[in-house]
């Protein structure tokens, strides 16, 4: 059994010894912005390729029910809940993994691991070749679900934090309404295939990406720079605050099991996770019931069907476009007296507008999307839906980072979990439920679903800090960052001793300072 996943000090707490960020450039917070840009950039377009091949696949079911033989739709669409189901657990392998390696080693295996997954999909004889092998390239491609918030996170101050997101956020909401975009034309003139062969290629870009971009992760990149400080000068006393004395198996253990045990013990992630999986799940139903409505009754091309996905895609661009004012609403609340910044709950403001602009839309759309109405009202319904479900997905999911801090990829990885099991789930319900219910009244079912869920942001915004203060783990970070905080404070009054009694530079080294 390996022993450790970083060389052992010396159980050495001597602050002379530990390493911290101290050169121009060390910092990913300190990181030029072009810089910045261009790692969100990478991390939103390669976001959007793992999520648009979730849904790209929906437009080319017609052509494998056709080659394969098969009546049933139901069936087919099990390639919708088998990939979730492996981007629910790859979040759960992928993201605490990041947390011990971190961000480079998992992205650059799991992107070229995707990447390969997606040959057999393309060139499958049968149904059941292509589910089993969505399934574990997408647990190869969760790594990208669970970890790009987090790199996100690393490189971005607090005060940026939601504009960052805003801009990733345009790969991860797009990319199912890529999907079928590009599915749709890409299957009317070049066949099922074809939809794996332009993902593969995204894929092949993506990898390229990864490779250029940096570690962004602060505890490894500190873990490393103590292995080659005490390599370099012979002294196993440096350290960093982030080293681990505990064996690999159970130190993974323990990071696989955390994403777990927050959503099952935090009540944040307990009803956030829960409120976001429905509303997601909701999404993906979406990608049924379109080409159920456009297609089956209103007798649109492939390549047309996608496009009636724009509304959704307008709505995800309109909030990402109005970070601003949705900042200037944020800013405005009080100001938490322990940080001096505006409360995390602040966020959830703009999830509770979300909140209901989504049934909004829904309910829009359940009586519009018929061919006696105009085809141009249940796309438009689909802007404030597409608008909700990108700011539920961005704010939701930062209040759950600055909830959470250095365990934040855990806190969205269990999120990730249920919110991809759900979108899996209610999309094989889609058929069936259309022509039980008929479109409108199923579409109507599932906005009256969202209107109950309205009641969890607001309570979060009301007692949001409350509930914090009475988290065990959010209180035992507090309790690490104060330690961590005195220990920096002793080690300053210690060097100013030493400077009053006239320990100059010459001193200092000699005491291996």
């Amino acid at each position: 059994m390996p022993h450790i996943t970083s060389v052992t000090t010396n159980m050495t707490t001597d602050p002379r010894f530990e390493v911290d960020f101290n050169e121009d450039g060390e910092n990913p917070e300190d990181w030029s912005m072009a810089l910045k840009s261009m790692i969100i950039g990478f991390m939103s377009f390669s976001t959007l390729v793992v999520v648009m091949y979730s849904t790209s696949y929906t437009s080319g079911i017609p052509g494998m029910m056709a080659t394969f033989g098969i009546k049933s739709k139901t069936l087919v669409v099990l390639g919708i809940t088998t990939y979730l189901a492996g981007l629910a657990l790859g979040s759960l392998l992928l993201a605490p993994l990041s947390e011990m390696y971190g961000r480079r080693p998992v992205y650059l295996i799991a992107v070229f691991m995707f990447t390969v997954l997606i040959i057999p999909c393309g060139l499958a004889n049968n149904l059941p070749g292509i589910l089993i092998t969505r399934f574990f390239g997408a647990i190869a491609g969760s790594a990208m679900i669970a970890n790009a918030p987090g790199t996100v996170s690393d490189i971005v101050s607090e005060d940026y934090r939601a504009l960052a997101f805003s801009i990733w956020s345009l790969g991860p909401m797009n990319g199912p309404v890529v999907g079928p975009v590009i599915g749709g034309f890409v299957f009317q003139y070049m066949g099922w295939r074809w939809t794996n062969w332009v993902v593969m290629i995204g894929a092949g870009v993506s990898w390229c990406m990864v490779f250029i971009i940096k570690e962004t992760y602060a505890p490894a990149i500190l873990r490393a720079k103590a292995t080659k400080k005490r390599a370099q000068s012979g002294d196993e006393r440096w350290y960093s605050r982030y080293d681990d004395q505990k064996d690999f198996w159970p130190l993974l253990k323990e990071n696989l099991i955390r994403p777990l045990q927050m959503s099952v013990q935090e009540p944040i992630c307990i009803f956030w996770n829960v409120y976001i999986a429905l509303i997601y799940g909701v999404l993906y139903l979406c990608f049924v019931s379109y080409p159920i409505i456009f297609s089956e009754l209103r007798g649109w091309s492939p390549g047309m069907t996608g496009l009636a996905y724009m509304g959704i895609g307008i709505g995800g661009l309109i909030t990402a476009g109005s970070e601003p004012l949705l900042r200037r609403m944020i800013n405005s609340h009080a100001p938490d007296p322990e940080t001096g910044k505006p409360p995390p709950e602040s966020m959830v403001s703009v999830v509770i507008i979300a909140a209901v602009l989504v049934p909004v839309g829904e309910m829009i759309f359940a009586w519009t999307c018929t061919p006696d109405v105009h085809w141009i009202a249940p796309i438009l319904a689909g802007i404030p839906f597409g608008a909700g479900n990108c700011a539920v997905f961005i704010y939701a999911s930062s209040y759950l980072v600055h909830s959470y801090g250095i365990y934040a990829a855990s806190a969205l990885a269990g999120n990730a979990v249920l919110r991809s099991a759900m979108g899996g789930a209610l999309p094989l319900a889609g058929p069936k439920m259309y022509a039980s219910l008929g479109p409108h009244w199923s579409a109507t079912m599932l906005s009256l679903i969202e209107v109950a869920l309205i009641p969890i942001p607001v309570v979060f915004y009301r007692y949001g800090h409350k509930i914090r203060q009475k988290s065990a783990l959010i209180r035992r970070m507090r309790e690490d960052k104060e330690k961590l905080e005195s220990r920096k404070r002793k080690a300053a009054e210690r060097e100013e001793r030493l400077k009053a009694r006239g320990a100059g530079p010459q001193g200092q080294e000699k005491l291996g300072v």
